[in-house]
């Protein structure tokens, strides 16, 4: 009898495992091959090699890019250099990425940035808010950007205990398997929050308090990562990891896939859900963030290259 339940229990272990494994197979999407959706008038970022994960564009066509993004089980094509975070000025006729300069007192060698969000005061001042990841820690670093001579100045390290997830200490919203890219409507009414493993975006009504009711769930068959807002339209774009599976294995051959979304009339009834540009990773791997002005796409990766589209 002792053998009879061991083995029984041997069983049904495995069989415990296996369907966690089949369950995290499905979360990754590992069995999806993207169709390609090309545009005309690409081409890569020159001198970003080693990722773009975040992109995030002011009103007057300035992008900030951050790179260099070293995570646990991703590869990295530049692991003994510290992250940066690059410039683009998207009103020049063919925009270069230049990599700003910070100021001294800043721990650069263990810089690792992640995402990246910029705020503009009354007096016209940029401020840039990047989450950083030193020995894989999550801090988040307060910069000035200094348009005199395109270089950031550290203000404050934030920390806090609680600050195991760098998207905030205060829960004001439950229920996700993997919140990740988060964004606001252009009114600042609604919250988006793009829940990367269970493949959909939530739309959340945001109230004075800073308390958030869920207001409704787009499903989609992608990884959804980043959310940038077109301030102009509010429409959502996204860059999406059709295969999330090959982020994880490092095979030459068979590389992980890009692919970018656009969501319109996400708050009415039937959203508008189009395919901008899908790659099977032979140009662009891994694509993490899509945004726009003017015409203009900048698609960004985790650990790869940045490409630039007129549209």
């Amino acid at each position: 009898m002792g053998k009879l339940l061991a083995v029984a229990l041997v069983g049904i272990a495995a069989a415990l495992v296996a369907e966690r494994l089949l369950a995290f197979r499905n979360r990754l999407n590992a069995s999806r091959e993207v169709a390609p959706v090309t545009l005309p008038n690409c081409r890569l970022v020159k001198g970003i090699e080693a990722g773009s994960e975040d992109i995030d564009i002011l009103p007057n066509g300035l992008a900030f890019i951050s790179s260099g993004l070293k995570y646990p089980g991703l590869k990295s094509f530049a692991p003994d250099k510290p992250g940066e975070i690059f410039l683009m000025d998207l009103n020049e006729n063919n925009p270069r990425a230049v990599a700003l300069r910070i100021s001294r007192g800043f721990d650069l060698a263990s810089f690792n940035p992640h995402g990246i969000s910029t705020y503009i005061d009354k007096d016209d001042t940029v401020y840039l808010f990047v989450v950083n990841h030193p020995q894989h820690k999550s801090t988040v670093e307060l910069f000035k950007f200094m348009e005199d001579d395109n270089s950031l100045l550290h203000l404050k390290t934030i920390r806090h205990d609680l600050l195991t997830s760098p998207k905030g200490v205060k829960e004001v919203a439950a229920g996700f398997y993997s919140a990740n890219g988060i964004n606001t409507s252009p009114d600042r009414k609604y919250i988006y929050v793009a829940d990367v493993f269970d493949h959909n975006v939530h739309v959340m009504e945001k109230h004075a308090n800073w308390s958030l009711t869920h207001v409704k769930t787009l499903q989609l068959d992608t990884l959804v990562d980043n959310l940038y807002i077109d301030p102009q339209t509010g429409d959502i774009w996204t860059g999406c990891h059709p295969n999330g599976m090959k982020l994880f294995f490092d095979d030459p051959d068979n590389p992980p896939a890009s692919e970018v979304l656009r969501i319109q009339d996400v708050l009415g009834e039937q959203p508008v859900v189009t395919r901008i540009y899908a790659d099977d990773g032979s140009v662009l791997q891994g694509s993490s963030v899509a945004a726009v002005y003017e015409g203009k796409l900048l698609v960004g990766t985790i650990f790869h290259k940045a490409l630039y589209c007129e549209l």
